[in-house]
């Protein structure tokens, strides 16, 4: 996309980055991803930066103005479950804060600002000492560190203490006594580029995950008598007084914004090493991991390192080193490779052409590595053959590709990277390598991901988007620069100010793209109309919409476009024009069928006001004119099977409807016309749409043909709460005179008036009948007083019993229900969306009922 123009043609191409979905690509390929739990520096990056067994000083309960020191008993993001000190191994006094708004100091803070530190009342005579208690219980144990408690890093994950600027030292791959400092230059999801200190460009950036025992803080080097020397490949690009002059600038720098020591809090220990001088082994080649080759211990550093080469019998060989530890990745025992079937790089000056290890060793009088020496070689943590990651490209290490396992042999993977243009042979990776990462890793990070090459459409050279005035507004001259000019068609504008109909998101609308084409009409149109689909509220619903546009004296080509929507899949065919003069008849005809102004997306720009004053006249125009509700005949190319027995049909949609009506959740926070806008809409689209190619054609008008484009979806729940209560009042008040059918056929139908004109149905019709009692929840007792007991008692009794056993088992009273978030809900109780906001709705309602009854 260039200047907001998409540039398309019919030639080879490559799929554009921003479309590519892991979901539909796992879906279309019928594979699986790699199971998130496997990526286990993945998983320690997203923990919270406070760990179980701190202390910290917190406000009393029942008397704020003292303090007294808790323990932490374990973490969930941003929240922290609490024990005061003096309970011992007593859960019943537990309690659940919030890091972000609770008052939390570290050890100490009360000493320092003369406050008074006093053990909570239901524990007050336990002890008759309570100094010397505290002496005891404070004694070896670690305080919360007081950045994380206040100012800018207060409750961030260890990750997000890392920020542009850090600097750190970084230890040399030949040389375990060689350090030098590095500022941070990109933090991606703890993945660092390092910059040292002393260089301005990118040239020599280095990528390393922060867990990586290269990495130390700064000063490491000089506490631990190293040397503090730039890398020798860089040392000639400065003199040694200039990189002196960075380090002492960097250091004065470090020391006003120092890095928090809780960055490396999580790297591992390193475990002592039995290899010796003149050991043979196998290890994944350091400069090329696309194969194994042999390598030898050359030197012996100290307990925890050692120095491997790779093995070169020629004259002019020049040594190919590497720092390595006991567990380094990559590094595997004598004959693994035969053992598992792999080739084995010869080394270079081998004189035969086939290796035995037997002979190579007899022949250079040394002996191989024992299997003791080396980490558990089988462990496959989980990975299998045929499964999705992502994995830094070795050769371009800013580049992060879509790969696939094409096998995997103890605890070695070979991967495919796609989307490179040239071909790159499978790289090997350990399961303990830092360089591979989940599917959704780079989304979550909002980094680029290099996707899979998938021929759809080629990248034209940008033109100038020309401004049509509006007394010109009419179509313009298709382009006919090839020899099937009148199958090419020039750009197909998106009016964002025009109005966008019941159908069609606002929001998403004024993010679409300015303009698409020039191209083949095909190619063009099929992109314009799966935008529209993704900009939809419901996306099956202008699928089947878009079924019968199609006129008799049209030249049309068939194309296959799929929509998404709560999980499932629709898939249809659809009739589009494939010459440059029909269309903008077909583009005014998608308007007509969505219900939307006719220049929303036409061939003709719109700037100001549209010449139709959509934003000027009433939004009944639209669906009066160019939505009017017809029965429809059968579509061109329509399925005899799903209009078979419409009658039958509609009395099953209509009975789910009602019967969905009864159980339906009391209180209704989503907009009309949203796509969460009611159960009994899903439910209907499920009857009328069948995952898989084949659409439901039935045009019955639905409740949910309604202006939209002027209904707020933020988050605002005093107006949610108000339009239900105006609608409840309202429909109760006219419900009353009438009988129940009439009122469940009263939000089926559409509205006739002066002379049978069709209006949308109001909002108050849109919203659930139920009576005040259902709506509002009464509380017999203060939230903040209830146990966990009292929470699991009312989380069973809602339709969320299911989930009861989960508060049970982690110990949520009251005052950690009304802290709970859809997000905190989602990554502490491992539940998936549809169920999380389910049950957030019922915490929703306490919070509701709380802040009527107790707040004041």
């Amino acid at each position: 996309m260039i200047d907001g123009t998409f540039f398309l043609s019919d030639a080879d191409s490559m799929e554009e980055e921003a479309d590519f979905n892991w979901e539909e690509y796992l879906e279309e390929t019928g594979t699986t991803a790699a199971p998130h739990t496997a990526f286990k520096h993945v998983d320690i990056s997203l923990q919270s930066s406070f760990q179980p067994g701190m202390k910290l000083e917190v406000a009393n309960k029942s008397r704020p103005d003292t303090y007294w020191v808790a323990t932490i008993v374990t973490t969930c993001s941003q929240l922290l479950l609490l024990r005061f000190s003096g309970y011992g191994d007593d859960r019943k006094a537990d309690f659940w804060c919030d890091v972000m708004t609770a008052e939390l100091h570290p050890v100490g803070w009360c000493t320092q600002n003369n406050k008074t530190l006093q053990p909570p009342e239901a524990i007050k005579e336990k002890y008759s000492d309570w100094t010397d208690f505290l002496i005891q219980d404070l004694t070896g144990s670690r305080t919360a560190p007081a950045n994380l408690l206040e100012g800018a890093l207060r409750g961030k994950n260890t990750v997000d203490l890392i920020v542009e600027g850090s600097v750190m030292e970084v230890r040399d791959l030949t040389d375990p006594y060689l350090y030098w400092a590095a500022r941070v230059a990109q933090n991606i999801g703890g993945r660092l580029r390092l910059r040292h200190v002393g260089l301005q460009d990118d040239a020599h950036d280095t990528w390393l995950f922060y867990l990586d025992v290269r990495l130390r803080p700064l000063g490491w080097a000089q506490e631990n008598r190293l040397s503090l020397e730039p890398p020798a490949e860089l040392r000639g690009l400065k003199s040694a007084l200039e990189w002196q002059e960075a380090l002492e600038a960097v250091r004065s720098e470090a020391q006003q914004n120092p890095l928090p020591l809780e960055v490396f809090k999580d790297h591992a220990d390193l475990t002592k090493h039995s290899f010796r001088t003149g050991m043979k082994l196998e290890m994944v080649s350091p400069s090329e991991p696309f194969h194994i080759c042999p390598v030898s211990v050359t030197q012996v550093y100290n307990e925890h390192y050692f120095q491997v080469t790779v093995d070169d019998l020629t004259p002019e060989a020049t040594p190919l080193s590497l720092v390595c530890h006991s567990e380094s990745p990559g590094i595997l025992p004598v004959q693994w490779c035969l053992k598992n079937g792999i080739g084995l790089e010869r080394p270079r000056g081998y004189q035969s052409q086939d290796f035995d290890w037997a002979d190579y060793l007899k022949q250079s009088w040394t002996e191989a590595a024992p299997d003791t020496c080396f980490p558990d070689a089988w462990q496959s943590r989980g990975f299998a053959k045929d499964m999705w990651l992502e994995a830094v490209n070795p050769v371009r290490p800013t580049e992060v590709c879509v790969a696939q396992i094409t096998q995997v042999r103890g605890r070695l993977l070979w991967l495919r990277l796609e989307g490179l243009p040239k071909s790159v042979p499978e790289c090997i990776v350990d399961v303990e390598s830092m360089d591979i990462f989940p599917v959704g890793w780079c989304e979550t990070n909002a980094y680029l991901l290099t996707p899979p090459l998938k021929p759809v459409c080629k990248l034209a050279p940008p033109q100038p988007v020309e401004t049509i005035p509006l007394d010109l507004c009419e179509p313009v001259a298709m382009d006919t620069g090839s020899a099937n000019g009148r199958y090419c068609c020039s750009r197909i504008y998106v009016n964002h100010h025009c109005f966008s109909g019941p159908y069609l998101n606002k929001g998403r609308i004024a993010e679409l793209p300015q303009a698409v084409g020039p191209g083949k009409c095909t190619l063009v149109l099929k992109e314009v109309l799966s935008m529209l689909i993704n900009a939809a509220y419901k996306p099956g619903r202008v699928l089947r919409e878009l079924q019968d546009v199609e006129e008799q004296h049209w030249d049309c080509h068939e194309e296959t476009l799929k929509a998404k929507y709560k999980g499932k899949t629709y898939r249809s065919s659809i009739r589009i024009v494939r010459l440059a003069e029909q269309i903008p008849d077909f583009c005014r005809k998608v308007c007509v069928k969505l219900q939307c102004c006719p220049n929303l997306f036409s061939p003709v720009q719109v700037t100001g006001q549209c010449p139709e004053s959509c934003s000027m006249q009433t939004k009944t125009k639209y669906t009066y004119y160019y939505g009017k509700k017809k029965k429809l005949s059968k579509p061109f190319g329509g399925e005899e099977s799903l209009e078979a027995k419409p009658t039958r049909r509609r009395k099953k949609r209509k009975a789910i409807f009602v019967q969905k009506k009864r159980r339906s959740s009391a209180v209704d926070y989503t907009p009309a016309g949203s796509p969460q806008d009611s159960d009994e809409d899903e439910d209907e689209d499920d009857l009328m749409l069948q995952s898989g190619s084949e659409e439901g054609t039935s045009s019955e008008p639905h409740e949910d043909h309604i202006d939209t484009s002027s209904v707020e979806v933020a988050n605002s729940r005093p107006r949610r709460t108000v339009a239900l209560r105006r609608a409840t009042h309202t429909g109760i008040a006219s419900g009353s005179r009438e009988g129940p059918e009439s009122r469940r056929r009263s939000t089926r139908s559409l509205s006739y008036n002066q002379g049978n004109k069709y209006h949308p149905p109001k909002r108050q019709e849109m919203q659930v009948e139920c009576s005040e009692a259902e709506c509002r929840l009464v509380l017999e007792r203060n939230p903040l007083e209830w146990s966990v007991e009292d929470v699991v008692t009312f989380i069973t009794s809602t339709d969320c019993a299911a989930l009861a056993n989960i508060f049970q088992e982690q110990d949520i009273d009251g005052q950690a229900l009304l802290l709970l978030t859809l997000p905190t809900v989602q990554e502490c109780m491992e539940l998936k969306l549809g169920p999380a906001i389910k049950l957030c709705h019922q915490i929703e309602r306490v919070k509701v009922a709380f802040y009527a009854q107790y707040a004041n």
